[in-house]
């Protein structure tokens, strides 16, 4: 008879393939399987199941899409591309450059990395539209851009780390967390941008006739409702940033408050919303949070370190939470893999700050995954394109960094050192 665990990761490989060959929704199979297996293999209450649901996920992406759907309506999106541009003095190439500064720029100085992400995805998609950019690579740079700067001493994910390793025995340094987070980052940057920026997006819909040398014209006057539209963006960056307010719902208010005073033009600005995706996101999370609370997460960590060699154990445990972060919380992850590593450092010689740093990296690179925060707004956020064909260019993307990252990781961080 098999094992839950096997039950378990053979729904969710079943999924996966079946949501990704045929036309139908993953999150829907998502939420079959979560109530399937958790039912009648784990024994999980349908209260327990539903715990699971991301519920502040779910509020983000909403109010997110749902604001820059009505920014994009009045033409305030528009604006803030033609002036954006010319800060690079109509460079489009350079975009994706200035996208990932900023984003780690925020997130090195305290912003969480899904909300740093959150405000940028948007407007990184309106600049790869309009100029041709190609969306895989404005958004992936967004995203590694934000990792980069996540684990300095000031971010929320370097704070997290540093605090669990100091109630160990153990210690690392706060610069080789954070240097080492931001040069892999800047590496996967680096080979997108090669690689991948010349390639021709997925198109659903023809973008404007903009092209990445021409010189962009000044930006237009603001109206009252771009004004207002400035004004509620600036007060979500403030709320969101400054006082840790829930970015979600800010979003929403500030959305509400534009399409209220400027209702002809706001009709139809919920079909900005992509609910494909949130349904997508909120199925896969449903599952993989059920799987967590079985504990069937932990006993494939516990299992992988009873492989052997320490060396090996620690390369395994870079590709569980690789892998397990691709479709869960990189928090939660953070939060579970860190303790279970502390006997295998406590015993073994290997290298401290290089297994810490490599399992941090390997949980967060992966986070362009669509079932992830950050991957589900590029997905969501991406304009003019083929949403089935860029899904599978993102889950294609996702699937490489699964498959190389931790071996990066682990190669530069642990295996020299240890």
């Amino acid at each position: 008879m098999m094992s839950a665990e096997v039950i378990s990761i053979g729904a969710l490989l079943a999924m996966f393939v079946i949501g990704t060959i045929l036309p139908i929704n993953l999150g829907i199979l998502a939420f079959v399987a979560a109530f399937a297996v958790g039912t009648a293999s784990l024994g999980l209450t349908e209260d327990e199941i539903f715990d699971g649901f991301p519920v502040k996920l779910f509020v983000t992406i909403v109010g997110v899409t749902y604001l820059f759907s009505v920014a994009r309506r009045n033409g305030t999106i528009d604006w803030v591309v033609a002036t954006g541009v010319r800060l690079v003095r109509g460079k489009v190439a350079l975009i994706p450059w200035v996208l990932f500064v900023v984003a780690a720029t925020l997130t090195a100085f305290g912003t969480f990395t899904p909300a740093a992400v959150a405000l940028l995805v948007p407007i990184a998609m309106d600049f790869a539209y309009r100029y041709k950019i190609n969306p895989l690579v404005a958004g992936m740079m967004v995203i590694s851009g934000g990792h980069a700067g996540a684990f300095s001493p000031l971010a929320v994910s370097g704070a997290l780390v540093l605090g669990l390793v100091d109630d160990t025995q153990l210690h690392v340094s706060p610069l080789v967390l954070f240097f080492s987070s931001f040069a892999i980052n800047l590496l996967i940057s680096v080979i997108t941008y090669v690689f991948l920026a010349k390639r021709s997006a997925p198109l659903a819909e023809a973008p404007t006739d903009a092209s990445g040398d021409e010189e962009i014209a000044p930006p237009s006057a603001l109206d009252w409702r771009q004004r207002l539209t400035l004004v509620c963006l600036l007060a979500l960056v403030v709320g969101a940033l400054g006082f840790q307010m829930e970015i979600g719902f800010l979003a929403l208010v500030a959305g509400a408050l534009i399409a209220l005073v400027d209702m002809k033009r706001q009709e139809k600005a919920v079909d900005g919303i992509s609910w494909s995706t949130l349904l997508l996101v909120a199925g896969m999370m449903t599952y993989i949070a059920m799987l967590e609370k079985a504990g069937i997460i932990e006993n494939i960590s516990e299992h992988a370190a009873d492989l052997g060699a320490p060396i090996v154990v620690a390369l395994v445990l870079c590709f569980t939470v690789a892998i397990t972060s691709a479709f869960a919380s990189s928090t939660a992850i953070l939060t579970a893999i860190i303790p279970l590593a502390v006997p295998l450092l406590l015993s073994s010689h290997l290298s401290v700050a290089g297994l810490i740093a490599a399992l941090a990296v390997s949980t967060t690179i992966v986070d362009t995954s669509p079932f992830s925060t950050n991957g589900a707004l590029v997905l969501g956020n991406a304009r003019g394109v083929d949403t089935r064909r860029f899904y599978r260019q993102v889950m294609g993307y996702t699937g490489g960094i699964v498959a190389v990252g931790p071996v990066v990781a682990w190669g530069t961080l642990v295996l020299p050192w240890s």
